[in-house]
């Protein structure tokens, strides 16, 4: 598990300045607010994605499985990742480039999860104007249980970026 110490920043309800390249360092964790999964949650993903598993969709398939009831999709976990922790970036992130996951616990209805990431590596990119952060990342649950690691890597204006259009 990511440790906390003095480099943890709590991500407040709402960010209210956007974060540059410059404003990161190796060794930096961010903590983001819990989401509870819900129902309504499964459902709608299992209609987007069209993946109508009856462990996602039926409770009475579910209870006989090694789960004992309806768990979320995996990727429904990775999409409540990305929306979480994309509260740092916000206005910033020009490019995702790469995506390296692991599931390890499933998500089950009614669990509050959060993300806890930190700055793996930092590099500069090909234009001066941006760089390339990777991060490393936990889901965690209520009961403190990582449901799913892995690595992000983004592509981040620096100070001097101006959009063109």
């Amino acid at each position: 598990m990511i440790g906390r110490n003095e480099n943890t920043v709590a991500i407040p309800q709402a960010i209210t300045k956007p974060f540059y390249f410059e404003d990161f360092h190796v060794g930096q964790k961010f903590v983001t607010n819990g989401r509870t999964v819900t129902e309504a949650d499964v459902v709608n993903f299992a209609g987007l994605s069209w993946d109508h598993n009856p462990l996602h969709t039926d409770e009475v398939y579910s209870v006989n499985t090694g789960f004992g009831k309806r768990i979320a999709h995996g990727l429904l976990g990775v999409v409540f990742h990305s929306g979480l922790a994309y509260q740092v970036t916000e206005g910033t992130i020009l490019a995702f480039l790469d995506l390296t996951w692991q599931f390890k616990l499933p998500i089950y209805i009614g669990d509050t999860i959060h993300v806890e990431q930190v700055v793996k590596e930092m590099r500069d990119s090909s234009k001066e104007d941006r760089g390339i952060l990777t991060f490393e990342k936990e889901i965690i649950n209520q009961r403190n249980d990582v449901v799913q690691t892995g690595t992000t890597t983004i592509l981040l204006a620096k100070r001097m970026y101006k959009a063109t259009v």
